[in-house]
């Protein structure tokens, strides 16, 4: 098909979802597919795929546990010893090392080269088959959550490949491309269970705009009943607005990434050491809400992971053109994606090359592709671009390619059943409650250990709070 034509698949959708999570490699998720799961059409792991650490070979091998207990470095330069210039060799090097800096000694970190099969992700083992898996989406950058999270919002980072420090609230001021969607008003809402990434990234949504803003859920879900409520009542949810046919053109889902979140969830980002089976709860939620949403013939879900939190791939990541090719030239590690509508073919596979700029790219395709040429005007009466002004994305989204290609169905497909992934998710939800109940795997009472991450999102709550941010909204 020609781009013309991909542009115009983009026109079956009037809905786009997005949901992004955090810190897993495509091998250590979805790389079972090759290896046990009988896909010869995707790029995933092979028999003697692994790495070589001191004289001793570590295979990649099927973890045990679903929550590793770990949470391997992802700093630039960790990621560059990984890659090992395209090797991919330096993933239990750089575990062995994050090990010995903690003070684990004796430490094991084989855990480097671990990976899930369809038992343990059931929910993706389910997409996977029934809708597309693209084995070609690489994370943004070689770099932490921020500069990656920064690219899927903005096109581009804040001059480095690392997060800022624990202590220093991770609050940005980069042009967002929802900046676009107000000029142009498309409708669009943040959904989420802490502080939204958006009023993060952009500081022109670091306050206000609340209407725009929502929590992912405000009664639980129906395989999960116990939920305290501490959020204003009249903010909007994902899961009302999904069920009403009430979705804006573009949703953003931001997962629980602190145990402090107002809904009372669990961290569901995926971000080690998290369980993935709460991970896999969260996509449920979301596949299953979209799924019996009366816009779901309209619709577009786009399952993606920002980066690979140091856990192992096998594909070399490859050069990215960019307006600072010296310090972001190359993309970051392969990560998980599926794109998930019902205009998409089951069973199927994209390795087309894709980055986390192709879901800004397919978003102004749909609904403003003018903002990919110019933004409008909006010079104030000095002659300057006001604050709150779109700015031009740069390269790297000019360069990037659109999910058209994969809507190629003439006509929609009803949603597929998901009642066993519903019990599986059901029986998950009461296994939990009853180590609550019995204070089994809890840790500390009011004292679980945090990441950088948390730490992060943490500092900007309270410095938001103390900028006047309304509690109980998001």
């Amino acid at each position: 098909m020609s781009e013309e034509a991909y542009v115009a698949s983009l026109e079956k959708v009037d809905h786009v979802v997005v949901l992004m999570m955090e810190n897993r490699s495509f091998d250590h998720m979805l790389g079972y597919l090759s290896l046990t799961g009988g896909r010869t059409d995707i790029d995933g792991l092979r028999p003697g795929f692994g790495n070589t650490y001191q004289g001793r070979t570590y295979p990649a091998h099927h973890l045990t546990t679903t929550a590793v207990d770990v949470d391997p470095d992802h700093t630039a330069s960790a990621i560059d010893e990984q890659i090992g210039s395209g090797r991919m060799d330096g993933f239990v090097a750089s575990m062995a090392a994050t090990l010995a800096d903690r003070g684990v000694h004796d430490g094991d970190p084989a855990p480097a080269v671990g990976y899930y099969d369809g038992a343990d992700v059931p929910v993706y083992d389910h997409l996977a088959e029934e809708f597309s898996v693209c084995d070609r989406w690489f994370s943004s950058v070689p770099g932490s959550t921020w500069p990656n999270r920064l690219y899927s919002l903005c096109g581009t980072a804040a001059g480095s490949r690392d997060d800022l420090p624990p202590h220093v609230p991770p609050m940005y001021d980069k042009p967002s491309f929802i900046r676009h969607l107000d000029a142009h008003r498309v409708s669009w809402r943040w959904y989420c269970f802490d502080t939204p990434t958006l009023r993060l990234a952009d500081a022109h949504y670091s306050a206000g705009h609340h209407h725009q803003f929502g929590y992912f859920s405000k009664t639980g879900l129906s395989w999960k009943t116990k939920l305290e409520i501490r959020v204003d009542a009249k903010v909007a949810s994902f899961l009302e607005d999904a069920a009403s046919g009430s979705l804006p053109s573009v949703s953003w889902i931001d997962p629980a990434f602190t145990t402090f979140n107002p809904l009372g969830f669990r961290p569901n980002d995926d971000h080690a050491p998290a369980d993935i089976r709460d991970g896999q709860d969260l996509a449920l939620a979301v596949y299953d809400a979209l799924a019996s949403s009366p816009q779901w013939e309209r619709s577009l879900l786009v399952i993606v992971y920002d980066e690979h939190g140091g856990f192992y791939d096998h594909v070399p990541p490859p050069r990215a053109a960019d307006d600072d090719p010296a310090t972001f030239g190359r993309y970051g590690v392969r990560v998980p994606a599926i794109i998930v509508s019902p205009w998409v073919e089951p069973h199927s596979v994209s390795s087309t090359v894709f980055d986390h700029t192709s879901i800004i790219k397919t978003i102004l395709m749909r609904f403003c592709p003018e903002a990919l040429e110019s933004p409008p005007q909006g010079k104030n009466s000095s002659g300057r671009l006001r604050s709150d002004h779109p700015r031009y994305l740069g390269a790297r989204v000019a360069h990037a390619t659109h999910l058209g290609e994969l809507l190629t169905r003439a006509t929609p497909r009803p949603a597929p059943k998901r009642d066993p992934l519903i019990l599986g998710a059901t029986a998950w939800a009461a296994e939990q409650a009853k180590a609550e109940d019995a204070g089994i795997g809890q840790g500390e009472p009011g004292n679980p250990p945090q990441t950088d991450l948390q730490q992060g999102i943490l500092a900007a709550t309270h410095e938001l709070a103390k900028r006047g941010h309304p509690a109980g909204t998001p």
